[in-house]
């Protein structure tokens, strides 16, 4: 098989872990790290063994006439570079959200299908063994399932700083919130009818029009409902850092917190202490028949394993030539949740979906 020649743009975090995924898979080559520093770039490309560096994206891509391209920027870059892909017939991995506005989204989706190549929003949790077990005891609760999610994160130095950096274009519950809400619609298998959510603005050092915390609520047609909560900055509590909890008729089932209390780690943020599921059935005493199960997940992969599982699947999507229809409405769909709780939020209003 032919190598992919692939184009990495963004050497951050989630850049870097998915370079080093490129760098193990036999079927990419890296062509090029672009970013913004070249401290960044420079630095991850020593670590992998010396791959061309670039500045520029645009002088990347027309440099290196990549198979593929992958994008982690920052998010208000994310559907001018997806675009310029497209069009330049590469194949294309984006971090979530692909796009600031559902209608960019739609658009990038289509020149994608036109264009015959294969897009892929990097929707973490999708490939994370626990939360696949998650979403399956969540489906064997029954309906209406009652769902509880947050992901508070405690902020200083560098992780501030690239929070206020992310709130130029967006907010927390967009931001952090698509992850989660994707998840309700899987849980769920239901279409979302309206939503709504309050929000508050607690630092200075954000544009006034922008806030650091939030929490939406979603409800969907078949009865269920689910809030989503986050918050940015140095005042953020980190009493409850990490909710991530299912109601069913028939029980519960639960994500144990694995943060040991840091809510700026990022690998504790997809990181699980295990599974607890509890059994709703009484017997004629009006006692529980079953006790509560602890479901392990010792065995999970770290984030840098977790980035290469995604690409793993980015790679067979294109070898394989697989259907990514019902992948690509599920992250427009996400995005027009979190984008209608950000709507919710600047008006007062409910929106309907």
């Amino acid at each position: 098989m032919q190598k992919l020649r692939t184009l990495v743009v963004g050497c951050g975090n989630m850049g870097s872990s998915h370079a080093r995924a490129y760098h193990q898979l036999d079927g990419f080559e890296i062509v090029g790290l672009v970013s913004r520093k070249p401290e960044s770039r420079e630095k991850l490309s020593a670590e992998l063994g010396g791959y061309p560096t670039f500045g520029e994206f645009e002088t990347a891509l027309e440099a290196t006439q990549p198979h593929a391209v992958s994008i982690n920027t920052y998010p208000d870059t994310h559907a001018a570079y997806i675009r310029a892909a497209l069009n330049a017939n590469a194949h294309v991995f984006v971090e979530k959200p692909m796009a600031l506005t559902v209608k960019e989204a739609q658009s990038l989706v289509d020149l994608a299908k036109k264009k015959s190549k294969k897009m892929v929003v990097g929707y973490i949790l999708r490939v994370h063994p626990a939360w696949s077990k998650f979403v399956q005891q969540a489906r064997s609760l029954g309906k209406p399932l009652v769902m509880r999610m947050n992901l508070n994160q405690q902020s200083s130095g560098n992780h501030w700083y690239t929070h206020k950096q992310l709130m130029q274009s967006m907010s927390p519950i967009v931001d952090c919130g698509v992850h989660y809400v994707d998840i309700m619609c899987l849980m769920t298998q239901s279409t979302p009818v309206s939503v709504s959510a309050i929000g508050a603005r607690l630092s200075d050092e954000i544009d006034s029009k922008m806030y650091n915390y939030g929490q939406l609520q979603v409800r969907f047609k078949d009865g269920s409902v689910g809030w989503y909560e986050a918050g940015w900055g140095p005042m953020m509590s980190e009493t409850a850092v990490f909710i991530k909890d299912v109601i069913g008729p028939k029980g519960s089932v639960s994500i144990a917190d694995d943060t040991k209390g840091d809510s700026q780690d990022i690998e504790g943020h997809t990181k699980t202490g295990g599974l607890k599921l509890h059994h709703a059935a009484l017997d004629e005493k009006g006692s529980f028949i079953k006790k509560d199960d602890f479901i392990s997940t010792i065995e999970e992969p770290d984030h840098d394993g977790l980035c290469l599982l995604e690409q793993e699947y980015f790679l067979k999507a294109i070898v394989e030539d697989l259907d990514l229809n019902d992948h690509l409405r599920d992250a427009v769909n996400s995005l027009r949740i979190v984008l209608a709780a950000d709507e919710s939020i600047r008006t007062g209003r409910t929106i309907a979906l």
